[in-house]
């Protein structure tokens, strides 16, 4: 997995590697005069790959043997008849004298276990500027070739994957990037009320949406959320240089103008002045976005380019395809006067009225406020009075935290509890998860944690949720939920967090920060002021939990 081109690092937890456990029996190594290193000096010896050799290769021998050796030892019967010691009459003491032996794991140290079946993790971490979508196939292309291999029962899965959240946002972008086209569309052929008029406009926002993509190929852009994001407030945009030529070219036709050729000309004699200032007033807001630094520069970079983009390519088909199209496709006006109207054409009449009389309307407001200059000033300052409060009052923050489809859970007991003990408490925060019907599945991991690091006193959960569209509840309401029902299980500190929206700005989606007593004083006073400060922001409303991987108590036996 490490070779795979992107993957930064790969690295696995709860494995269990096979180890010979040698348990010394000290009352028995004292009769015989035995101290531990004369056990490894007698492991060294016979436990040993090597090459014996030959022997008759020269003088007047008849044969020439080969020497083979054991090498390796593997068993537990193996290991036992090792030996240790030997006196002159032959007789010899082996190492199953003196100790216990048995097959076991190298270390005890870190268990896991998937919906409670033995397994391993693997977290695997993708370089900078790498795309997460390839790193994931290619890892999951590599399991599935290594699985061929792999004994009966054996299975992997993939249990925290990106890639689920990104495509479903992606397909959701991808069906509100639709709808806003057809309800572009719908929008453009009521007020045009012509199926050719609207035609101009859904030819040339694909040609917009199309050449921008090119350019994002040619900058190493990706269609990520960013960029779809800003192709579908791209579409509300470039449509309206289209909407302004045909507009243009209508008001021409209603002037008297037969040749829709000729109204074009002189339309695009008028607006493509105001069509160029447009766009350079537009490319001016957007592209400067591009050069912001540091974090944020990275989200605005590819959104304020793609939306710039989109922009400068609808103006050129304003300049070029919306007026080729114009006069080929719009006819001079026909006086329809006395003629049956059909049901759509009624529609047209209907909507015609209601909106005149909405304009009306809006011409007398107009005109009121003109000669009411006051309304108007004391309006604009009650509006600014309110932006300004909004705001200072709404919460801010970088990125919004979004339902990844995982929840990480953190448990920590008292200092030194044994891993036995943890295991159990796991068990039982693992069960809880389980009732949850949005559920999928659950990893435990016994003797490590996200927040904590290593040791036996600690733990965590990973659950993976249904999908998106199984579920009713989002991952809020479901940690809520979690914190209420482990809230009985007395001597553990649990935490339920949702893994952050961005990896690589901490642990979960809220924030860390370090304290630091720089006066040299006690270890166990700083203890104090830091619980102190905890307790204080569990106080804090916009708090849902504050923790410390912070001990000082271990208890510790000096020798």
């Amino acid at each position: 997995i490490k070779r795979i081109t992107g993957v930064g690092d790969a690295s696995s937890f709860g494995q269990m590697d096979y180890s010979m456990r040698i348990w010394l029996k000290p009352d028995v190594m004292a009769t015989y005069g035995l101290v531990p290193n004369d056990i490894n000096s007698a492991l060294a010896e016979q436990n040993v790959e090597a090459a014996p050799g030959q022997f008759g290769e020269q003088g007047d021998q008849s044969f020439q043997y080969t020497l083979k050796y054991t090498g390796r030892l593997k068993s537990e019967e193996d290991f036992s008849n090792i030996i240790v010691k030997a006196d002159a009459n032959g007789q010899v003491l082996r190492l199953k004298d003196v100790a216990r032996i048995e097959l076991g794991a190298q270390s005890y140290a870190s268990t896991s276990k998937f919906n409670g079946q033995a397994s391993i993790g693997i977290a695997i971490n993708q370089t900078a500027g790498s795309n997460a979508k390839e790193v994931i196939e290619g890892s999951l292309n590599t399991l599935a070739e290594a699985s061929k291999s792999f004994p009966n029962g054996i299975h992997y899965t993939s249990l925290v994957n990106v890639n689920d959240f990104l495509d479903a946002s992606i397909e959701k972008v991808i069906h509100t990037l639709i709808e806003a086209f057809i309800l572009v569309f719908l929008v453009v052929f009521i007020f045009l009320q012509d199926f050719r008029s609207t035609l101009i406009p859904a030819i040339s926002v694909p040609v917009a949406i199309i050449g921008t993509f090119f350019f994002l190929s040619l900058f190493g852009f990706t269609i990520n959320l960013l960029t779809l994001f800003a192709l579908v407030l791209a579409i509300g945009i470039v449509v309206d240089d289209a909407i302004v030529v045909v507009e243009a070219v209508h008001a021409k036709l209603d002037e008297g103008y037969t040749d829709a050729k000729k109204a074009t000309v002189d339309a695009m004699e008028d607006i493509t002045g105001a069509i160029i200032s447009i766009t350079l007033v537009m490319a001016a807001v957007f592209i400067p976005v591009s050069f912001i630094q540091g974090s944020s520069g990275v989200f605005y970079k590819q959104f304020g380019l793609t939306l710039a983009i989109s922009i400068i390519l609808s103006a050129i088909n304003a300049l070029t395809l919306s007026p080729a199209l114009c006069a080929i496709l719009l006819k001079p006006h026909k006086d329809d006067h006395g003629k049956k109207k059909n049901v759509l054409q009624r529609f047209y009449t209907g909507f015609n009225t209601a909106f005149d009389a909405i304009t009306s309307r809006y011409k007398r407001s107009v005109s009121f406020l003109s000669h009411a200059k006051w309304i108007v000033v004391l309006a604009i300052v009650v509006f600014t009075g309110v932006l300004v409060w909004t705001m200072n009052t709404t919460p801010k923050g970088f990125v919004p935290n979004e339902d990844l489809g995982t929840i990480m859970s953190d448990i920590s007991l008292p200092a030194s509890t044994s891993q036995e003990e943890t295991a159990v408490i796991i068990k039982k925060i693992a069960d809880i998860v389980k009732e949850i019907p949005e559920v999928n599945s659950a990893l435990t991991v016994v003797g490590r944690s996200m927040i904590s690091g290593s040791g036996s006193s600690y733990g965590m959960v990973i659950t993976r949720l249904k999908p998106w569209k199984e579920r009713d509840r989002d991952v809020k309401a479901i940690i809520g939920e979690l914190f209420a029902k482990t809230a009985g299980i007395k001597g553990a500190k649990i935490i339920f967090f949702a893994p952050p929206t961005i990896q690589g700005f901490g642990t979960s989606g809220g924030f860390e920060f370090q304290l630091q007593d720089k006066t040299g004083g006690d270890i166990n006073k700083f203890n104090e002021v830091g619980n102190g400060f905890l307790a204080a922001l569990s106080q804090r409303p916009e708090i849902q939990y504050a923790s410390t991987s912070f001990n000082p108590n271990f208890p510790q036996f000096q020798i």
